[in-house]
C-alpha cells in the first residue's frame, strides 16, 4: 500500500528536484515490412508505424497527469534499417523519408533505427546502407541513427571505424552547428532494449512491439546527497541505492500501465541517469556533491563508479526487468555541470574517455573542431570501442565537429541537446593506424561459452 509520505516524497521529487520519466518508447518490428520494391517497403513500414503507434502520445500524456509524473519524450524505436534496405542499394533515403513522415504523423519526438550492426565485418549492402546516413540525417528531423563497429565476441571492425569517421565528418558539415551528427552514434556491445536516442534500436531478438521506458532523476539524486554533507563512502552509496529505488518503482509503474494501454510487451526500465541543461538536474553536480571540486579533476572517475555501480543496485530491487543502458550518462552539451566543467578546462576529452570506462555509455554529446581530421574522429572512436570491447561493456561515441567552429568557441544546440563549448582534441595524428583497416580480434575473454 503507498503511503501519504511516500506520495509527498514523490510530488516533492517532481516540483523541486526536476524528475520525470525521460521517455516512454515503443520498439516496432519492421521484418514484415520487406517487399520486392525499396517504394512498396517504405509503404509498408509507414503504415506498420502509424498503426502501431498511432496512441503512444495520448497514453504518455494521460499516465502524465494520472500519476503527476512529466513523461518528457515520446519516442519509437525499428528494426535496425538494414535489414530492410539489403535489396536496395542506393534507395535507402525511401525507406529514411518514411521513418520520418510516420514519426511526424503519429507525434513522436524521435524515432530510432537508422542502424546497422557490423562489428564482425560489412556487406556490400551494409556499406552503402553506411554512406547513406549523412544525406539521411540532412534531409530528415525526427530520425535517429547508429552503427555497431564492435563487441566483446567479435572485435572491432576497423573498417567501420574509419568509414564511420567519414560518416560523422560528413553529416556535421551538411547539417547547421553540425547537427546531424548529434542524431549520430558509433557503439560497440550495443544493446537492443535501449530507449534512449539517439542509439535506439528494435533488436532481432525482440517481439513485434515492446514498450521500453528510461527514468531519470539526476536532481533527486543530488538533493539526497546533499543532506549527508559529513556521510562516509558507504553511506553515501547506501543513499543513491535508495534513491534509485524510489525513481525507478515509479519507472516500473508506468512501464505496467503504458504497456496495457498500447496492447504491447511489457519490456524493460532504463535506470540512467540522463541529465538536461538544466540547474538541478545535473550528473555532474552530483560528482561534486560527493566531494569534488570540480568534475574533471582527479577522483572524478572513482566518483562516478560509486555513482553507476549504486543507481543500478538500488534500481534492479524496484523493477524485475532492468535494461537499456541503465546506469549515469554524462552528455557533455546536455549537463550543466559538464558544461562549465569543459568550459573550465578541468574536463578534458581525455577525462572523459577514463570515465566512459565506468559510466553508461561513453563519449556522448561532445563539440570538437570543425577542421578536425577524419582519422582523428575514427581513432577517438576505436579508443572509446577498446574501452567497451576489453570491459565487456556498452560504449558509444556522439561526437559533433561544429562546421566553422573551433576550440574556445560555443554551440547552441537547443532543447534537451543544450549548448556545448568546442573541446580540442590531440593535435598529433593516428592516420596510419586508421588507414590500415581490419579487424582488432576480441579480447581472449571474449571467447568463451
Amino acid at each position: 500500500m503507498i503511503k501519504t509520505s511516500e506520495i509527498i516524497e514523490t510530488i516533492n521529487m517532481v516540483d523541486k528536484e526536476h524528475f520525470d520519466i525521460r521517455t516512454i518508447t515503443m520498439g516496432i518490428s519492421l521484418f514484415g515490412c520487406i517487399k520486392d520494391t525499396a517504394r512498396d517497403t517504405a509503404n509498408a513500414v509507414y503504415d506498420l508505424i502509424c498503426s502501431r503507434g498511432k496512441n503512444i502520445v495520448k497514453v504518455a500524456n494521460d499516465l502524465s497527469v494520472e500519476y503527476g509524473v512529466p513523461v518528457v519524450n515520446k519516442r519509437v524505436s525499428v528494426t535496425p534499417a538494414s535489414f530492410l534496405t539489403a535489396k536496395f542499394m542506393g534507395e535507402e533515403i525511401e525507406i529514411a523519408l518514411a521513418l520520418d513522415k510516420a514519426a511526424k504523423e503519429i507525434g513522436v519526438d524521435f524515432i530510432g533505427g537508422y542502424s546497422a550492426l557490423v562489428h564482425k565485418s560489412m556487406t556490400e549492402s551494409e556499406k552503402s546502407f553506411i554512406l547513406s546516413i549523412p544525406e539521411v540525417l540532412s534531409k530528415t528531423e525526427r530520425l535517429c541513427s547508429s552503427v555497431n563497429v564492435g563487441s566483446t565476441r567479435a572485435g572491432i571492425n576497423m573498417d567501420a571505424v574509419k568509414l564511420v569517421g567519414e560518416v560523422v565528418k560528413k553529416a556535421a558539415d551538411i547539417t547547421k552547428d553540425g547537427l546531424g551528427a548529434a542524431k549520430f552514434v558509433a557503439f560497440c556491445n550495443a544493446v537492443e532494449d535501449n530507449p534512449f536516442m539517439a542509439g535506439a534500436f528494435h533488436g532481432v531478438g525482440e517481439g513485434d512491439c515492446v514498450i521500453n521506458v528510461g527514468v531519470s532523476g539526476p536532481g533527486v539524486v543530488q538533493n539526497a546527497l546533499k543532506s549527508i554533507p559529513n556521510a562516509s563512502i558507504t553511506e553515501l552509496a547506501e543513499v543513491v541505492k535508495k534513491t534509485a529505488f524510489k525513481i525507478t518503482r515509479v519507472g516500473n509503474l508506468v512501464l505496467d500501465e503504458a504497456s496495457k494501454r498500447l496492447g504491447a510487451e511489457r519490456g524493460i526500465v532504463d535506470l540512467s541517469l540522463a541529465p538536461t541543461p538544466v540547474i538541478g538536474d545535473s550528473v555532474g553536480h552530483i560528482l561534486e556533491e560527493m566531494g569534488l571540486e570540480e568534475v574533471g579533476c582527479h577522483g572524478t572517475t572513482a566518483c562516478l563508479a560509486l555513482l553507476n555501480d549504486a543507481v543500478k543496485k538500488g534500481g534492479v530491487m524496484a523493477c524485475s526487468n532492468v535494461g537499456g543502458l541503465s546506469g549515469a550518462f554524462i552528455p557533455v552539451s546536455e549537463d550543466i555541470g559538464m558544461i562549465n566543467a569543459a568550459d573550465s578546462g578541468s574536463l578534458t576529452l581525455s577525462k572523459l574517455e577514463a570515465m566512459t570506462a565506468v559510466c553508461s555509455v561513453g563519449i556522448d554529446m561532445v563539440a570538437i573542431p570543425g577542421d578536425t581530421p577524419v582519422s582523428t574522429i575514427s581513432a577517438l572512436i576505436a579508443d572509446e570501442m577498446a574501452i567497451g570491447m576489453v570491459n565487456n561493456k556498452t560504449t558509444a561515441v556522439r561526437i559533433i565537429p561544429v562546421p566553422n567552429k573551433t576550440v574556445g568557441e560555443y554551440v547552441e544546440f537547443g532543447g534537451l541537446l543544450g549548448r556545448a563549448p568546442i573541446m580540442p582534441v590531440h593535435n598529433k595524428s593516428a592516420e596510419k593506424f586508421i588507414s590500415r583497416g581490419g579487424r582488432i580480434p576480441a579480447p581472449i575473454h571474449g571467447n568463451k561459452n
